[in-house]
């Protein structure tokens, strides 16, 4: 990146300046406000850990959030952002610094008057999301040792699902429908086939996943091959699991509105029946 005219310093980490390509952006980093004024050029490849905005609607959130921040805060949760951005080794949707920056401030200000959120799917999210779960407990240690304040293992689950969110470019809202579904299909698995997963078992990771794959594979059309001999000695050996795959993707129908192929049934049920014969 070039020589960008600086506009207008926001704070000591915010700027607005002209950009060639983008008009106007929000340029982030830690301390870059500081000394600088309008009329200033600021070049962008010399600012470490420097984040665009460019997108105007996340530009306006944005700049909505800052009379409300500490700067001392934000600086923490701009360099919370970049070890982020390091740790996933990608490139992160804008977004991430509106709804975390959002997220961080309610949960450090939570936290700091002694208030708990829980989190009921943190098990689900850290089966789903290992790598995201990681790096979100890296940065509640950084927060911690930043600011002296203690976040919860739910907000770990918060922070991953956000992390999971920007590396993708999925919806918020969509990345916790799915936790939401998974834990619906795990307590009718469990409900059904009368046993209960031990949720650090490597069993319980196993069929998050497979959930998590099917649920992929329908959100994108992706047909999976139909073994019809298998099909129908399932049907037959194994009633109980097949019957129950079909309901499970009753409610992955429901839930997606989305057609599912007959094949999942199969898969899902020679899935069913490992996890049933290893836990009874």
């Amino acid at each position: 990146m070039a020589k960008l005219l600086i506009d207008k310093v926001l704070n000591n980490n915010v700027l607005i300046a002209k950009h060639p390509s983008y008009e106007e952006v929000v340029l982030i980093g830690k301390g870059i406000g500081f000394n600088r004024k309008q009329g200033d050029f600021i070049e962008t490849d010399t600012v470490e850990k420097l984040f665009v905005l460019k997108n105007e609607k996340e530009q306006e959130s944005y700049i909505k959030l800052l009379p409300f921040i500490d700067n001392e805060f934000l600086e923490v949760i701009i360099s919370a952002i970049g070890l982020i951005k390091q740790r996933t080794n990608s490139q992160l949707n804008e977004h991430i610094h509106v709804a975390l920056t959002d997220h961080l401030m309610f949960a450090i200000t939570r936290a700091s008057q002694g208030m708990e959120m829980s989190n009921p799917f943190l098990v689900e999210t850290k089966a789903l999301y290992r790598h995201e779960f990681e790096v979100a407990a890296e940065v509640v240690r950084y927060i911690r040792e930043k600011t002296g304040i203690n976040l919860t293992d739910g907000e770990i689950g918060f922070i991953a699902l956000h992390i999971h969110s920007a590396i993708t470019n999925k919806n918020l809202s969509d990345v916790n429908r799915h936790s939401q579904l998974i834990s619906r299909l795990v307590e009718m698995v469990e409900e059904q086939l009368d046993i209960e997963i031990d949720k650090e078992s490597i069993d319980y990771m196993r069929l998050v996943r497979h959930l998590r794959f099917a649920i992929e594979r329908v959100q994108k059309g992706e047909r999976v091959e139909e073994p019809e001999k298998i099909a129908s000695l399932l049907k037959e050996e194994y009633p109980v699991c097949y019957n129950l795959s079909w309901k499970l993707i009753k409610v992955m129908q429901q839930t997606l509105k989305l057609t599912v192929y007959d094949a999942e049934a199969v898969y899902l049920t020679m899935h069913l029946q490992r996890l049933q014969k290893k836990i009874k």
